[in-house]
């Protein structure tokens, strides 16, 4: 007899929790104990069960003595394998329980839990446990010792893969007799077996899941509404994921990385980055059938949000939204959703406004009876072009949108037109495309409006079949404030390629000179003197007052 190390496993009712105690009993190495603190949880709660008074008879009750007297005994083996369900981990229970030993957790998706659940109690909220659950990997990780977590998914499609991870995560050395054992009852089990063993005793091994589910009991509709964002919180921390449509790709870098942690608005309240998402129903996925605006944060003011919120409202009633929300509802959100964050400069909104939710699916405004959906999501980020050194345009095949198809004065979120512009471009390794109206005139830029100089004089084309951008009607303004002379007409492809500068301009980049369009050099290949004049004139515009304070900024 010597001390053996502990290894716990935590996991709601039918998650293949028996099979993993099962595979751990094939090891060499390893003594297991089947829910040993049982009879404490019956005890204490009082809960019901067709076995109660044998496993109060048979098993210690006393929750504190089970930890001590015998999860944590001395024993033959070098581990010891504790199948514990995380409901009957209760109040009052030694902190030893958590401090000592390997921890980890094992989920299953509860569409697969709920369908068996009520052979032998009614499924509820607690006895599925996943709230527990949730609070022991937090408490784990409070205490420095986040525990590994595997679903059942993984350990029915690759099991030997995902019990390799799980016994490096353990820092254990695998053992291949885990993936084998005997039909029939074991000695191991609990005194409970006949009542929810019987599908494990018949097996020998993790057996793959079948490709097509049975039919979810939708009387358990509303535990599985509550239930799937535990299970998916928990989720998260899974190394292996595998499923139908799962990307293979490693998760990536993103651009800030202070966006990893952020909240947004969306519909009526304030989420988390990976909660914040919209209904299947809403019509910004059945067809892009939204408008959107960009808008930027300096100095604890957001710029310009008046006459962003009049062009977010002139393309809503431009589609016919019905139910829009007020002027004052949608401040409100960008100002609580930028104080959530902190973020008071340096910082831009991508708000969108949808149609809203559909009762069902289809392309008819006639389904959406649940009124508008607001999202406000604010990150951190810089200006997305190098407006030092300068950015490469290339002219792509992809004509802009007349009005004759789809106004471009509609600020709507049915990018396509200029999404294929931009393939063109990062194709040619080019920051943006060029992108020509009907009749072959430079229209904007797949994302921004444009700007060249020619002998002093500033041109930009017609808004006929581009945006008339918020940051294009504030430079225009600039190049009459700095007594440049501004020329709106036609321009076309040639003028562009012998332009002595030429730049874009728009709420995401500011103003972006450009130093090169399909090869050709513009100017002297460096930002132009006209373009620095006016950059700096518009830094100077977001510095002073132009711009709606922020409420509390110069509080916080």
């Amino acid at each position: 007899m010597g001390e053996s190390e502990v290894i716990h496993s935590w996991s709601a009712p039918r998650s293949l929790s028996t099979s993993l105690m099962y595979s751990f009993a094939q090891r060499d190495d390893v003594e297991v104990l089947d829910e040993p603190l049982y009879a404490h949880f019956l005890r204490v709660t009082g809960v019901d069960r067709p076995y109660r008074e044998e496993v109060l008879s048979k098993m210690e009750r006393d929750g504190n003595k089970v930890v001590n007297d015998i999860i944590f005994a001395p024993g033959r083996k070098k581990y010891r394998f504790c199948k514990h369900m995380s409901k009957q981990r209760l109040q009052g229970l030694t902190d030893d329980l958590m401090k000592k030993g390997k921890h980890f957790i094992l989920i299953r998706n509860p569409l697969d839990i709920l369908p068996s659940f009520d052979k032998v109690v009614p499924p509820s909220f607690f006895e599925m446990g996943l709230a527990e659950l949730v609070s022991i990997y937090n408490e784990l990780r409070e205490l420095g010792k986040p525990p590994p977590v595997i679903d059942a998914a993984e350990l029915q499609q690759d099991p030997e893969a995902t019990l390799r991870g799980l016994c490096d995560d353990l820092e254990i050395p695998f053992q291949p007799a885990m993936l084998n054992w005997e039909a029939g009852a074991k000695s191991i089990d609990g005194v409970w077996a006949p009542w929810w063993y019987s599908s494990v005793h018949k097996s020998t091994c993790f057996e793959e899941a079948k490709k097509y589910p049975q039919p979810f009991p939708f009387s358990h509709y509303d535990l599985l509404e509550q239930s799937l964002p535990l299970y998916n919180m928990l989720r998260r921390h899974v190394k292996r994921k595998s499923s139908l449509l799962s990307s293979p790709l490693p998760p990536p870098n993103l651009p800030v990385p202070a966006n990893e942690k952020l909240l947004a608005w969306v519909g009526d309240e304030i989420v988390p980055r990976d909660s914040a998402k919209v209904s299947v129903f809403d019509s910004v996925v059945q067809g892009g059938d939204s408008v959107w605006e960009g808008l930027r944060v300096y100095n604890g003011k957001v710029f310009k949000l008046e006459e962003h919120l009049d062009r977010l409202f002139d393309s809503a009633k431009a589609l016919a939204f019905e139910n829009v929300p007020t002027r004052d509802e949608i401040k409100e959100a960008i100002f609580k959703t930028l104080i959530r964050n902190g973020m008071f400069d340096n910082s831009h909104i991508r708000l969108s406004l949808t149609r809203g939710k559909k009762v069902t699916s289809g392309m008819s405004p006639a389904f959406n009876l649940y009124g508008c959906t607001l999202i406000v999501l604010a990150e951190w980020k810089p200006p997305v072009y190098d407006n030092t050194r300068g950015i490469v345009l290339v002219a792509a095949t992809t004509r802009r949108n007349s009005p004759n198809n789809l106004d471009s004065k509609i600020h709507h979120n049915n990018l396509l037109n200029n999404i294929l512009a931009k393939i063109e471009g990062n194709n040619a390794k080019a920051d943006d495309a060029i992108m020509l109206d009907q009749d072959g005139y430079v229209s904007e830029t797949n994302a921004t409006n444009m700007f060249i100089v020619k002998k002093g004089r500033v041109l930009t084309p017609h808004a006929d079949y581009c945006l008339p951008g918020i940051t294009r009607a504030t430079v225009m303004d600039l190049v009459v404030k700095e007594q440049l002379v501004l020329e709106e007409r036609r321009i076309s492809l040639s003028e562009v390629h012998t332009a002595d500068e030429v730049w874009t301009t728009g709420t995401m980049g500011e103003l972006s000179p450009v130093v090169k369009v399909d090869g050709r050099v513009i100017g002297n290949g460096e930002v132009g003197p006209v373009t620095k004049r006016l950059q700096a004139a518009y830094k100077k515009l977001t510095e002073q007052e132009f711009g709606v304070p922020i409420p509390t900024y110069l509080k916080n």
